[in-house]
């Protein structure tokens, strides 16, 4: 029977379980990482900044210079009981000495790191993190057995905390749609929902559409920079080729191919397949659906062209 105390412990283990296997680093690292600090589940500056790419030096200043964006349920300084707290939870061997001054970030704290920081790797990291909580959340919810072993140490204490609650609705917005229907005049609502799409992609992102104009390229610019993109259209006139040899001499490349065999259009994003009832270039111009087809991969789509 587990313990009230060991309630923050059993859901970071379910938390490993769940973490994605496209991450950015490998669960293990991630998970190793987030520390019990003041009765808080917290991340330390040194180690996002690894994650980020960047020395903890910079994080800390970019903090500094926007220190109205992390109030005090967001981060915190490290002071010398915590220190001490941190030394139980970490190996002599993995502790760099004697640190102070040591910035400890909730998850809100986390979020809020990657509108200061301009590092696509920041977004992305954040990104990832926060999907393994709303995993978490929704895994608990699909699992009955594991609600009632929680009802069993008071979860409706922890369920009705406002934090709690907060910190899940934080979570949820950062968890894209995955399909929706789209009205005439929902242009800019259409054009969101794709490019966000987009933007989270890690390796490939595979447009088939046949009518493909400027406007296209634009959103499929929005991807990172390590992301490949792939168009198959039905005929490359003249103006689509000219666009695309100006379009990639300036910017990420983009490769477009002829392909005359598909009558619907697809988006694939990595692993994902969606299927969209519109031209991207006529999005929110007439009625139509934009909807994830999770019983077929990317591979095998990919390998009918």
């Amino acid at each position: 029977m587990l313990g009230i105390d060991d309630l923050p412990s059993y859901i970071f283990a379910v938390k490993c379980r769940i973490m994605e296997k496209n991450a950015i680093v490998p669960q293990e690292e991630i998970s190793s990482l987030i520390y019990n600090i003041r009765g808080q589940q917290v991340m330390l500056d040194r180690d996002l900044a690894k994650l980020y790419g960047v020395e903890t030096k910079r994080l800390n200043e970019q903090v500094k210079r926007n220190i109205k964006r992390f109030p005090a349920d967001f981060m915190f300084i490290l002071d010398n009981q915590d220190i001490v707290n941190l030394r139980s939870q970490i190996a002599t061997s993995s502790w760099g000495g004697n640190r102070y001054g040591i910035y400890a970030f909730t998850e809100s704290g986390v979020a809020m790191l990657s509108g200061v920081l301009n590092s696509d790797i920041a977004v992305e990291v954040n990104i990832r993190i926060m999907r393994t909580f709303t995993a978490m959340r929704r895994m608990l919810m699909n699992n009955t057995h594991i609600i009632a072993r929680l009802s069993s140490v008071e979860y409706h204490q922890i369920e009705t905390d406002k934090r709690v609650d907060a910190v899940f609705e934080k979570l949820e917005a950062y968890e894209p749609k995955r399909q929706q229907i789209f009205y005439d005049g929902q242009i800019f609502d259409a054009y969101l929902f794709v490019t966000e799409l987009i933007k989270k992609a890690a390796q490939q992102v595979v447009l088939i559409d046949n009518y493909v104009d400027a406007t296209v390229l634009t959103m499929l610019d929005k991807r990172s920079t390590a992301v490949t993109a792939t168009i198959y259209t039905q005929r490359i006139s003249q103006q689509l080729n000219l666009d695309i040899e100006k379009h990639n001499s300036q910017y990420n490349p983009i490769e477009i191919k002829e392909f005359n065999k598909a009558h619907d259009r697809f988006l694939i994003v990595d692993e994902e397949v969606y299927h969209i009832g519109a031209s991207l270039k006529d999005l929110g111009k007439k009625w139509f659906a934009f909807s994830l087809l999770k019983d077929i991969t990317a591979e095998e789509l990919l390998s009918k062209i």
